[in-house]
């Protein structure tokens, strides 16, 4: 399968700017495609391998991707199926312009292009609770007009407060020259997601990656678009804000499993990348959270 000669595939547009699929097994459309728009991708059923540019891994139900624009990508299912498959994945498509024009609009919405941004390489949310998932793609199926505008907005805001994004493409990737680089930022990448609890220091993270402290700082920016202490933050916030919604546990023992020394500090970072308390998000998370399950139901 070369990732140099996708097919190309054309999306009409006219209508509307956002279009939700869904694909069964075994289809036709299942090939090695490119098109302009961004794709959400959720599997909801069967195993197999998943192609996204230079990469290849496996996939199962519950897994959950992006890629970004003319990057490369099929699902092949490779397991056994006693009798065809009613909706394998469900996957949403959007144009750039679309959500250009919502930062132009909102300053708030510039966090969401940083993820559209690193979704050049592709994005599997590891972790991403498939409830949760199904629920946002069957929320903007169900809707049109700006109704389904608000459903696709909200599951984008809730996938770019999610942690453990793994970029998978690395011939997309914005890096340094030297190629070798980026893999030792990945391998600290890898050690922050892992050891989010620990204390982190530059002086340990450029030990790690093999470079001075002045040359690692430069590279992880260059790499990841943040430095590396505000990266340490917002991997230990994204952690809270799954704890907050989806456990009783308090504040403050949140603050603590999230890798934050006091309760203080942690308020304080969550206000600033949050625009709200970790008691007003945990509230709009599940009000929101509910309001789509009644409505599902």
């Amino acid at each position: 399968m070369s990732i140099i000669l996708p097919q190309t595939e054309f999306v009409d547009r006219t209508t509307r700017s956002i279009r939700y699929l869904e694909h069964g097994w075994p289809t036709d459309l299942c090939r090695w495609h490119a098109h302009e728009e961004y794709e959400l991708h959720l599997i909801t059923e069967t195993r197999g391998k998943a192609f996204v540019g230079d990469y290849i891994g496996d996939f199962e139900p519950g897994y959950l991707y992006l890629t970004g624009p003319n990057l490369p990508h099929n699902w092949v299912t490779d397991e056994q199926v006693s009798e065809p498959v009613h909706i394998r994945d469900m996957l949403v498509q959007f144009s750039h312009s679309s959500v250009e024009s919502l930062a132009k609009g909102f300053t708030e919405f510039a966090e969401v292009r940083n993820m559209l941004m690193s979704a050049q390489s592709g994005i599997l949310f590891e972790g991403f609770n498939a409830t949760f998932a199904r629920g946002h793609m069957e929320s903007i199926r169900d809707h049109q007009g700006p109704e389904r505008i608000l459903a696709f907005i909200r599951f984008l805001v809730r996938l770019n407060e999610h942690a453990e994004k793994r970029l998978l493409s690395v011939t997309r990737l914005k890096q340094p020259s030297d190629g070798s680089k980026h893999a030792m930022i990945g391998t600290v990448v890898d050690y922050v997601v892992e050891h989010y609890r620990e204390e982190l220091s530059v002086k340990q993270a450029a030990d790690i990656a093999g470079m001075t402290q002045a040359t690692f700082s430069r590279n992880f920016q260059t790499v990841t678009g943040h430095n590396f202490v505000e990266f340490v933050n917002r991997i230990r916030i994204g952690k809270a804000c799954g704890m907050l919604y989806a456990s009783d546990a308090p504040i403050m023992t949140i603050s603590g499993r999230a890798g934050f020394q006091n309760i203080a500090n942690f308020n304080r970072h969550f206000l600033k990348m949050k625009g709200m308390t970790p008691s007003e998000y945990r509230e709009a998370a599940r009000k929101d959270l509910f309001s789509q399950t009644e409505a599902n139901s």
